[in-house]
């Protein structure tokens, strides 16, 4: 991985995207009229690019860059304010001046939306084990505008660390947190977002194993929840209550403590 910026750039986002650099201990290298493509071919590498408005991540030979969007959030959130119910703060049992983990942040929806519900009494951590990854998210969090207050103020409550969930977890004093969240890669596939595809070519896939679900359990005062296919097999083989929704290809189930 490689630091640079825009093509059209100014001094400010070069010395930021050499703050960056270092800060992510990744080489900095002025554009110097080169294409993104240029420069990765001759270093055979994947590069974070500071741009006028976003961070973006663009992986070797594909096309799309990653860049941080709330994606779903908005319109959830949208929802929400209007006194409608979402799927994941049901399962999860939301409220406010809660404590909640997800394990598998990604494009941080889930957790803005536990963020909406806990509110500034809660607190809500996200865990990403890729460093580019988790720098992109984590600086979108804080600087998107949505245009609706709350969902700003839910965005910047969440606290990023880069991490894997067994490692973070592990670490964790018993009943520490009120909600520990899953939403790992499903076992069947689905059509996805581009935002959602370009991810995928960065994040680490970490297999959700009994490890983690024990830790998991350890970890949280009241429940953990998992979000998977709907034929999946991992809620039955780590003992997950299954919340059916009729026609969704996805369902969520949580283990009770």
């Amino acid at each position: 991985m490689f630091i640079t910026t825009s093509g059209r750039t100014n001094q400010l986002k070069k010395e930021e995207a050499i703050q960056i650099s270092k800060l992510l201990d990744a080489p900095y290298i002025p554009r110097r009229k080169k294409s993104i493509s240029q420069l990765q071919k001759e270093t055979n590498s994947d590069c974070l690019v500071v741009g006028k408005e976003r961070l973006e991540l663009h992986k070797a030979e594909f096309a799309e860059p990653f860049f941080f969007h709330p994606n779903s959030a908005m319109f959830r959130i949208k929802r929400l304010l209007r006194g409608e119910h979402d799927p994941f703060a049901v399962a999860a049992k939301l409220e406010k001046g809660m404590n909640v983990l997800d394990c598998t942040l990604g494009l941080a929806g889930d957790a803005i939306v536990a963020g909406l519900l806990v509110g500034s009494e809660g607190k809500v951590t996200g865990l990403e084990g890729q460093k580019f990854l988790a720098y992109v998210v984590k600086a979108g969090l804080q600087s998107w505008d949505s245009g609706i207050l709350e969902m700003n103020q839910a965005m910047k409550r969440i606290t990023v660390i880069n991490s894997t969930a067994y490692d973070y977890l592990k670490l964790q004093a018993e009943a520490s947190v009120d909600c520990v969240y899953f939403d790992p890669m499903f076992e069947e596939s689905i059509k996805e977002s581009e935002g959602i595809k370009a991810l995928g070519q960065f994040a680490i896939y970490e297999e959700l194993g009994m490890e983690t679900i024990n830790e998991a359990v350890r970890v949280a005062k009241h429940r953990v929840v998992l979000k998977d296919h709907y034929k999946s097999s991992r809620f039955e083989k780590y003992g997950f209550q299954v919340i059916k929704r009729q026609t969704a290809k996805f369902h969520y189930g949580f283990i009770e403590k």
